[in-house]
């Protein structure tokens, strides 16, 4: 794969600190920005609803202008699931399994400082984690390619994709962004008890963490292949990624004599095992008919799985088969009526996607201000939405 060739730097000359800057400057641009947005965009348009006091049992403060909404403006849908696991742990007949431990664990671990409670815990989370994965990408692309132009790419790309505000609110993306990157990064260095470690915690945060496993079964046997080191330990290392899970199911047969409660409670969401030509045909019927949130769905979810087509050849086969397994688990599992659902904030962390629109870019196939200028006003009016209660989570 073209990725491991056109590398032009030797491993050890790939240093995270090389690229924090860089990526301190852009996590800065949207963290202000987004605060910007929230603190003017409340009340801009019509919201959703102006008193919703209780989500998932936890209290949410009134939709009303002010300086505060720089801080709760992001306090929205599942956040408040989160914060309730956070505070007041799981309970085996509110569907809170299916939200796995990882996040609000750490969450209600970091709350414990000084003055900070359960939102701003979850906000530094967040935050700090995604100023990690933005630093942990842009090592890997260097790694990966030998590109400090591209690496800068795809740290842009992803920090202003459409949905990427999810990555600054009390959501599971940023803390699954920086450990399934941190999982391949230490995988590709040959450093396969972090990446074990790393795939573990990443299937604990989400259930599609698991989707590592068979990238990494991939990785182990690249390697073998090329280098001749040790299939078994390697391959053990990718096994590893289930341990996770299995110590969530673990303790749901411990407090509830159910292991599969977290399926269980997945399972009541409605979402049934449907072809992916069928999820896409109903997709693009949907936002054709009715356009609105069918056709935004459509749209961002579509620039994803674009540019993983068009990264076959590109990509590393590990990176392909963790981005199309991504895909192909998200597109399988329609939700009743608004087949993407939730997709455009799935599709914002399979990082191999930012690759192939950084190569396109370098190879001028596309126009880097074009990207970035799409990519920021999605981002902008789709943020509004989200702060105005309006169905975007």
């Amino acid at each position: 794969m073209s990725g491991t060739a056109d590398r032009a730097e030797a491993p050890a000359d790939v240093r995270l600190r090389d690229g924090l800057k860089y990526c301190v400057l852009v996590f800065l641009a949207v963290r202000i920005g987004l605060s910007v947005l929230s603190v003017v965009g409340v009340g801009l348009i019509e919201s959703r609803s102006a008193d919703l006091p209780v989500v998932a049992g936890w209290p949410i403060a009134p939709l009303t202008p002010g300086w505060h909404n720089a801080v709760n403006a992001t306090e929205r849908q599942d956040a408040a699931r989160y914060l309730s696991i956070a505070t007041q742990g799981y309970r085996a007949d509110d569907g809170s399994a299916a939200f796995f431990p990882l996040y609000p664990m750490t969450v209600r671990a970091v709350s414990w400082l000084p003055f900070l409670g359960p939102l701003g815990a979850a906000l530094l989370v967040s935050n700090a984690a995604f100023l990690a994965a933005l630093v942990m990408l842009h090592a890997l692309t260097r790694f990966e390619f030998g590109s400090e132009a591209m690496a800068r790419r795809a740290v842009l790309f992803l920090a202003v994709f459409p949905t990427a505000f999810f990555f600054l609110a009390p959501y599971t993306e940023s803390m699954f962004l920086l450990l399934s990157i941190s999982t391949f990064w230490f995988a590709r260095r040959n450093r396969w008890a972090w990446a074990a470690v790393m795939a573990a915690l990443a299937a604990t945060t989400r259930n599609v963490g698991l989707l590592l496993a068979p990238a990494l079964a991939v990785e182990a046997w690249l390697q073998w292949r090329e280098h001749g080191r040790s299939l078994a330990p390697r391959m053990a290392a990718a096994a590893a990624t289930v341990l996770g899970p299995l110590a969530y199911l673990a303790y749901w047969q411990a407090r509830a004599n159910y292991a599969w409660a977290p399926v269980r409670a997945q399972a009541d969401w409605g979402r049934t095992l449907t072809p992916v030509w069928a999820t896409l045909s109903d997709a693009i019927h949907l936002a054709a008919r009715y356009s609105s949130y069918w056709l935004v769905d459509l749209l961002v979810v579509g620039v994803v799985l674009a540019s993983v087509a068009a990264g076959w050849r590109m990509l590393r086969a590990p990176y392909l088969i963790y981005a199309g397994l991504s895909l192909l688990v998200g597109l399988s599992a329609p939700m009743p009526g608004r087949p993407l659902l939730s997709m455009p904030r799935f599709v914002a962390v399979i990082f191999p996607a930012f690759w192939v629109l950084a190569r396109g870019v370098e190879r001028r196939r596309l126009s880097e201000p074009f990207v970035v200028g799409v990519f920021s006003a999605g981002y902008g009016i789709l943020a509004l939405l989200f702060i105005d209660w309006w169905h975007i989570f």
